[in-house]
C-alpha cells in the first residue's frame, strides 16, 4: 500500500472514488454514517456518460448484464425530450442508485477498501504531514489519520463544513419531499408542473410509485424529524388542489430543499470534495450523481498518482481546474430550470417560446448533452496543439484531444476482440497504437510503469493512428505515426504532462 484516504460517504461517489484508489494500491478507509443501506434509491437512473465511466472499471458489465431499460425521453424544467431521436449512446437508462451502490461497493471492497458503517465524521485537523479525521459512532469517538480527506458526503457536507469551505449560490431554498409509496389500483395522479410547485409521480414496481413534491413558495424544513405520510398528503394537496389516496410508505420519505451552491474550491490542503459535496442543486434527471460518478472517475487516478510519488507537478490541482466548470454547468442548468418553473404565471410566454424549440433534435440533443456530461471537454494544450485549435495551421489538431475517447471496437495482437473500455480496466493510462506497425513504441518506453502500450486495429473511421488515453477515458494525445515519433510532435509533452518525467531504466 502507498499512502491512504478517508472517503466520507459510501454513496455512489464514494464507493466509485474508493475503487478508483483501491485500483492504484492506496489504503482507503470509507466511513458513512448510515448503520446500513435501507435499499431505497434517491435516483432512478445512470446517464449514458456515467455508465460509460463503470465500463472503464469493470463494474458498466455487471450493470449491463442486468438489460437496463434506456428510458425513452427525459425533460427539462418539465418540458418533455424525445431523446429516442438521439444516439443511444446518449440515454439515460434505469437503474436504481440502491443497485448502483450495490455494484460499486462490491467492486470496492474486492480492491481492499474498509467500509465502516455508522460512522460520522465530526472532526477534521489537518498539518502539513496528513489530515486527522474524529468519527463518531455507537461506541464513541476515535480518530483516524490519512495523507487525505475526501468529502462525499452530500449536499449538507459534514467535511465541508468542518474544513471550512466557501460556497457560492443562490441562498434560495424549496420545500421537497419524496418517497416510494404503495398506491391503490387505478389511482390517478395530477403529477406535473402547477403554479405553487411540481408533483412527480413514477411507477418503479407493481402497486408501487416513487412520489416527489416540491412547493417553490415555501422554504425548506430540516430534514431532522422523520417526514410524515399527512406531510407528503397536505404537499400534494397544496400543489395540485387535490386528495389523493395513498397506502403505506416503504422505507422512508426523505425531504430535500434545492439549494444550489458550488465550492469555490474543490480542494483545501490535504481535503477535497466530490459529487453533491462539492456542487448541489434543484434534482433533475439523476444529474448529480451522475456528475459525481465522473468527479470520482476524475480525481482518483490523480490522487492515487500524486500518493505513490513522481507526479507531474500540480497535477491533483487539475482536477478542480476540469471538475469545477462542469459543476458550475450543472449548477447553472438547474437554476435555469427552475427559472423555467417557477413563478409560472410570469414565465408562461417564455415556456410556450421554450416549448417549440425542444422540438428540434439539435435543441434536444443540445440541452441532454448538457445535463449528462456527454460534450464535456477538457482544456489541454502542447507543442502547438490544444483543445480549440492549435496557432500553427500546419500542425494538425485532433478532434478528439480532451474528449473522452470514442467507443472503438479494437482487435488486438493476439486476435482478440475487445472494447476500448477494457483496455482502460487496470486505471493505467493507455497508449493505442493503431498505425499497424508505422509507429516507434520503443520511444515510449520510459512511461511504461505507468501507462500500457496497446497495439491494435480499430474497426471503422479513425483518423489518428496514436491516442494518448488517461486512466479517465480522456484523450490526451491524438496524431499520426510520424508526430507520435517525433521529439516535438506533442506525446512526449503529453506523457510528461499527464504522467511525470520517464523513468530512467
Amino acid at each position: 500500500m502507498s499512502g491512504t484516504v478517508v472517503v466520507a460517504g459510501a454513496g455512489p461517489v464514494g464507493l466509485m472514488l474508493a475503487g478508483e484508489l483501491g485500483l492504484a494500491g492506496i489504503e482507503t478507509i470509507v466511513v458513512e454514517r448510515a448503520a446500513e443501506r435501507d435499499g431505497q434509491s434517491r435516483a432512478l437512473g445512470l446517464h449514458a456518460r456515467a455508465l460509460e465511466a463503470l465500463d472503464l472499471r469493470g463494474p458498466g458489465d455487471t450493470i449491463r448484464a442486468g438489460d437496463p431499460m434506456p428510458w425513452p425521453r427525459t425533460h427539462f424544467a418539465f418540458h418533455w425530450l424525445d431523446v429516442a431521436k438521439l444516439d443511444e449512446r446518449e440515454y439515460i437508462v434505469v437503474v436504481p442508485q440502491a443497485r448502483t451502490e450495490q455494484v460499486l461497493a462490491e467492486h470496492a471492497v474486492g480492491l481492499g477498501a474498509d467500509i465502516r458503517r455508522g460512522q460520522e465524521v465530526v472532526g477534521v485537523e489537518q498539518d502539513d504531514s496528513g489530515v486527522t479525521v474524529t468519527v463518531r459512532s455507537a461506541t464513541g469517538e476515535e480518530t483516524v489519520r490519512a495523507d487525505f480527506l475526501v468529502g462525499c458526503d452530500g449536499g449538507n457536507s459534514a467535511v465541508a463544513r468542518l474544513a471550512g469551505f466557501d460556497f457560492r449560490g443562490d441562498g434560495k431554498t424549496y420545500y421537497g419531499l419524496w418517497g416510494d409509496v404503495e398506491v391503490p389500483d387505478g389511482e390517478q395522479f395530477d403529477a406535473g408542473l402547477h403554479p405553487t410547485g411540481l408533483f412527480g409521480a413514477i411507477p418503479i414496481g407493481p402497486g408501487l410509485v416513487r412520489i416527489m413534491t416540491t412547493e417553490f413558495d415555501r422554504p425548506s424544513v430540516p430534514d431532522e424529524e422523520p417526514a410524515t405520510l399527512e406531510e407528503l398528503r397536505a404537499s400534494i394537496r397544496k400543489i395540485t388542489g387535490k386528495e389523493v389516496k395513498l397506502g403505506e410508505v416503504r422505507g422512508r420519505l426523505h425531504r430535500f430543499d434545492n439549494a444550489t451552491k458550488q465550492a469555490e474550491r474543490y480542494r483545501l490542503g490535504r481535503v477535497l470534495l466530490a459529487g453533491d459535496a462539492a456542487h448541489a442543486h434543484f434534482p433533475s434527471g439523476a444529474q448529480g450523481l451522475n456528475t459525481g460518478i465522473q468527479d470520482a472517475l476524475n480525481l482518483g487516478w490523480k490522487l492515487a498518482a500524486h500518493l505513490r510519488g513522481g507526479a507531474p507537478a500540480g497535477l491533483l490541482d487539475t482536477y478542480h481546474d476540469e471538475r469545477h466548470p462542469v459543476g458550475h454547468r450543472a449548477c447553472l442548468n438547474a437554476e435555469a430550470q427552475v427559472a423555467l418553473m417557477y413563478p409560472l404565471d410570469r414565465v408562461a410566454p417564455l415556456r410556450e417560446l421554450f416549448g417549440g424549440l425542444v422540438g428540434f433534435t439539435s435543441v434536444t440533443r443540445h440541452l441532454n448533452d448538457m445535463v449528462t456530461g456527454i460534450n464535456t471537454v477538457y482544456p489541454m494544450e502542447y507543442a502547438g496543439q490544444r483543445t480549440t485549435g492549435g496557432e500553427d495551421p500546419a500542425i494538425p489538431v485532433s478532434p478528439l484531444l480532451g474528449r473522452r475517447v470514442p467507443d472503438l471496437k479494437l482487435t488486438t495482437a493476439d486476435g482478440e476482440r475487445i472494447g476500448v473500455a477494457r483496455t482502460l480496466h487496470a486505471g493505467r493510462g493507455v497508449l493505442l497504437d493503431l498505425s499497424q506497425g508505422a509507429a516507434r513504441p520503443g520511444e515510449w518506453r520510459g512511461w511504461a510503469d505507468r501507462v500500457d502500450v496497446v497495439s491494435a486495429v480499430a474497426a471503422g473511421q479513425v483518423a489518428e493512428s496514436v491516442l494518448l488515453i488517461r486512466p479517465d477515458g480522456y484523450v490526451a494525445w491524438a496524431g499520426p505515426a510520424d508526430a507520435a515519433d517525433a521529439a516535438d510532435g506533442g506525446l512526449r509533452a503529453a506523457l510528461t504532462t499527464w504522467f511525470g518525467e520517464p523513468s530512467a531504466s
